[in-house]
């Protein structure tokens, strides 16, 4: 928001210079991002008149002026503007003016052979416009000569360029200023008062308004004007659209942007009869509903817009004639041929005007206000007084005016507001250098300034029932919101720093040390950390996300692993090769029809384990295999001293029926293993293999909160040499190789270390239905060296053990 200092000055009383009130604005939360002294852009150039002008006798493209600024005798200037004449108003910049904008010092100097004592500015010279064709001509100016030309150009002004929180709607106006200003200063506020227009008793016209659902317009005021004369703006008007960035457009459309700019208020002016054409009858029926699919407007920026369920529209007789609070449809539009208008004035929902502008992608000047909320007490306030300007510079003549009135009425609520609170949250301040609490008298002079009204509360010391201002019902709506406004328009700075009284060292939580140590494991296996939207597209999710910020993110991701898949599959189309990550992350499903969120991790690997290497293969790239992929996953949990079963698992489509594993801790399912389903890898045009795992991180969670794994207890190393012993025999397929090795585990007791698969085979010379298997087993002791005594008993044991359970046929 650019705020004009000359105009805001109109509007309350303040002596402050330009960089003080500045600091005040920053202070209180309204932060200056620039402060624009445009008197500088033309600080020497005044007011002159072309006596005379003569083509240059060595240049065909130049004249030569004399120019009359006032003084006895006249400037000889050299000119080089196609549009030059003599008795033409113009500014001059005279000797020694400096002109920031082109960088630009005024010097005696010499063109062609003939001396020029000055020069005569373009717009662009001075920087009110990006180009200029020529010089720039006052049209009926009739004062004093040599004057400052500041004023007529509209450069004797400062701009103040804010940027206020989103909580702020009311700072979005040049009187919501004015009145953050009089609270910061005590200054008084000189603000328009509504005038009242008068109508005929009797309307020549008739106009109805239809806008009964309240839910998405509130109110709609229709004001039918007609004989308007169409033309350019007075000068001062033109000055304060530009001096906000805004481009003048004619006397009609320039009144409501300035309306816009002073009081925050949206209002659009309509072509009446282009309406009726495109209406197709009258009497005409303006009214405001949601947009069909299948419907089109051409807006005023000429674009031809496809319309959705998502855009509020202003109707003629049910067709749409404009994007309601975000642009003017390009067929009504006001333009040089226009004769009679309708004023629209209007309280649009806040949410519907932020989603129909966000589904065009469309914003505009309007729509950001009403997108943070409009003042509902001023709207007549703002459409009269646009209404009397437009009288005023078109000389029309206003017909009828209809209204439809859905407001609530908010003038009956009320605040509690405790003085004990105030000072239990903002503490105490600073005063004449000693601490105290800030007093009952300064609380009611701050909200008083800021426009709240105070009634103390009956038998109770210092407690006040208090009424919010319009203009900031959006956001007072609570004792602390008030009790914020106090300490903003009191001042930080005079607040104590101190620290509460009981303060302790923080630290992390036991989850987030656990999930650090989980990630500085993975790292270690070679994986890359990487973090993914936990939006995703609608078809990947089940919770659909009731107003997203785009369409392609409009859902809550279900699982990590899908996004793993894909950017392991966007890696490798960049040729970037394979991708080894993990991911942890918090993902959202539904359970029993609420909705539920849980941590995960998931990793995702494949390809050569070392491409650096590839000469030792002859250049070729070995995949990797399914154990080598275990093996990463098999380092982590060997670190965080967990003991994981594996398990046949075929519930997950993803990953392949046969080379899959679910992972076990005790009864209790810890996550899945695999590789990608094939038919998957040949959809994404993946490598060959590709492993992948998920895990639930809460499980992990509560098994890392045992005492022994959080306080490992350190057992010395055997200082004795391992007898090794190999157990080879012919197993069912059925049984898996996890629980051979727990009977042997079980079975062979302290004494047996170790237990080590090293071969399997299927096919001939063995019996249909089984697999042969050899395992590897170790036995140690740690006070002596064992002997074949004390092995070969154990390991019988085992042997029988799993001839008992399992039908295997020993082969050694």
């Amino acid at each position: 928001m650019r705020i004009s200092v000359n105009w805001l000055r109109e509007l309350i009383n303040f002596t402050l210079p330009s960089e003080a009130l500045a600091d005040i604005l920053t202070t209180a939360g309204l932060e200056v991002d620039q402060i624009e002294d445009r008197r500088q852009w033309a600080d020497g150039v005044v007011i002159g008149k072309i006596i005379d002008c003569q083509p240059h006798p060595n240049a065909n493209k130049l004249s030569v002026c004399q120019v009359d600024i006032g003084k006895e005798s006249y400037l000889n200037i050299v000119c080089g503007a196609p549009n030059v004449v003599a008795n033409s108003i113009v500014a001059v910049a005279t000797i020694g003016t400096y002109l920031p904008k082109i960088n630009l010092k005024i010097k005696p100097a010499k063109l062609r052979g003939i001396k020029s004592e000055g020069m005569i500015c373009s717009l662009s010279e001075v920087g009110l416009s990006e180009e200029s064709t020529g010089i720039y001509i006052f049209e009926g100016y009739s004062s004093k000569l040599g004057v400052d030309a500041r004023p007529l150009l509209g450069l004797d002004d400062i701009i103040l360029d804010i940027s206020p929180t989103a909580n702020r709607a009311d700072a979005l106006s040049m009187v919501g200023i004015a009145r953050e200003v009089a609270a910061l200063t005590g200054g008084e506020l000189n603000l328009p008062e509504s005038p009242i227009i008068p109508f005929p008793k009797q309307s020549s016209y008739s106009l109805k308004v239809n806008a009964s659902d309240g839910n998405v317009c509130s109110a709609y005021i229709g004001t039918v004007i007609e004989n308007v004369k169409i033309a350019q703006s007075p000068k001062w008007l033109q000055n304060r659209l530009e001096a906000a960035e805004i481009r003048p457009i004619n006397n009609v459309v320039d009144v409501t942007n300035l309306i816009l700019l002073e009081w925050g208020q949206p209002l659009h002016a309509f072509d009446r009869d282009k309406l009726e054409t495109v209406a197709k009858k009258i009497p005409l029926t303006l009214g405001v509903r949601l947009a069909t699919e299948q419907e089109t407007l051409k807006t005023l920026d000429q674009q031809e817009r496809n319309l959705k369920s998502a855009n509020l529209v202003v109707t003629a007789n049910n067709q749409p004639v404009a994007l309601a609070g975000v642009m003017g449809g390009y067929e009504t539009g006001v333009d040089n041929t226009t004769q009679n208008i309708v004023l629209e004035a209007a309280l649009f929902d806040r949410v519907m005007i932020r989603r129909s502008s966000r589904s065009q992608n469309l914003r505009s000047e309007s729509s950001a206000r009403y997108e943070r909320g409009i003042n509902q007490s001023e709207l007549e306030t703002a459409c009269n007084l646009a209404i009397t300007l437009i009288i005023k510079l078109t000389g029309g003549n206003p017909v009828t005016q209809v209204m439809e009135d859905n407001r609530l009425d908010l003038s009956t609520e009320s605040i509690i507001l405790r003085l004990e609170r105030i000072h239990q949250i903002l503490g105490p301040i600073k005063k004449d250098d000693t601490s105290t609490d800030i007093a009952a008298k300064d609380v009611e002079r701050i909200l008083i300034n800021l426009g709240c009204d105070l009634v103390p509360v009956e038998n109770k010391n210092n407690v006040w029932k208090v009424s919010v201002p319009s203009y900031r019902y959006q956001d007072l709506k609570r004792e602390i919101d008030l009790i914020e406004e106090v300490a903003r328009l009191y001042g930080y700075e005079h607040f104590c720093e101190e620290l509460p009284d009981k303060t302790e060292p923080g630290g992390l939580s036991f989850n987030y040390q656990i999930q650090r140590k989980i990630r500085e494991m993975f790292r270690a296996t070679g994986l890359t950390e990487i973090v993914q939207y936990s939006l995703v597209k609608p078809e990947k999710a089940d919770i659909i996300i009731a107003n997203p910020l785009f369409a392609e993110y409009a859902a809550l991701r279900t699982n990590l692993l899908d996004g793993l898949i894909d950017a392991f599959t966007y890696n490798q189309s960049q040729r970037n090769g394979a991708l080894n990550a993990f991911e942890i992350g918090r993902i959202f499903r539904t359970v029993n029809g609420e909705y539920r969120e849980f941590d995960e991790v998931a990793g995702i690997m494949g390809g050569d384990m070392f491409p650096q290497g590839g000469w030792l293969q002859g250049g070729k790239s070995v995949p990797m295999k399914w154990y080598e992929a275990k093996g990463i996953l098999e380092n982590v949990f060997i670190r965080l001293g967990l003991d994981i079963t594996y398990l046949a698992y075929n519930g997950d489509k993803r990953l392949h029926p046969g080379r899959t594993a679910s992972l076990w801790i005790g009864k209790e399912q810890l996550g899945i293993f695999g590789q990608l389903h094939p038919q998957l890898r040949q959809e994404k045009d993946l490598i060959d293999t590709v492993y992948a795992f998920t895990l639930n991180f809460n499980v992990l969670l509560e098994k890392l909160k045992q005492k022994e794994l959080i306080n490992p207890i350190f057992t010395p190393y055997s200082t004795y040499p391992a007898v090794e012993r190999d157990l080879a025999f012919f197993a069912p397929l059925k049984v898996s190789v996890s629980d051979l090795i727990k009977v042997m585990n079980r079975t062979g007791g302290d004494l047996l270390t170790g237990v080590e698969l090293f071969d399997q085979y299927q096919g001939e010379n063995v019996p249909k239905g089984k697999r042969s298997l050899a395992f590897s087993l170790a036995y140690r002791a740690n006070n002596r060296t064992l002997t074949d005594g004390d092995v070969e008993p154990i390991h019988d044991k085992i042997r029988n053990a799993l001839v008992k359970r399992f039908e295997v046929i020993l082969r050694s």
